[in-house]
């Protein structure tokens, strides 16, 4: 799993990040102020797994963000308040350290 979070997005990273959203993201981000966004590029299976737990852990957006290869490695996305995508990104961090 790799990981990024980026504080105070520029415009054209937004823009960047919109082009490669499902419709639904794109309208999100429009009618939504972002703080910060989380990347995490994982596993279809993880990519998952760790939006339910970001969605549980604090009030963020996640939309998949499409890549040149998703049927095995694809890019979640979260998106919010600054302090709402740390604590979201903790929360998968605990989560990725952990084994089933």
């Amino acid at each position: 799993m790799n990981a990024r979070i980026i504080n105070a997005p520029q415009p054209d990273v937004l823009l960047m990040l919109q082009r490669r959203m499902p419709p639904h993201g794109r309208t999100w981000v429009k009618d939504h102020s972002v703080g910060s966004i989380g990347l995490i590029q994982a596993s279809v299976t993880d990519l998952f797994f760790f939006s339910d737990l970001a969605l549980k852990a604090a009030d963020v957006f996640t939309v998949e963000i499409y890549g040149t290869c998703p049927q095995h490695v694809t890019t979640l996305a979260i998106l919010g308040e600054t302090s709402a995508v740390k604590a979201a990104m903790e929360s998968i961090e605990i989560a990725g350290q952990n084994s089933f």
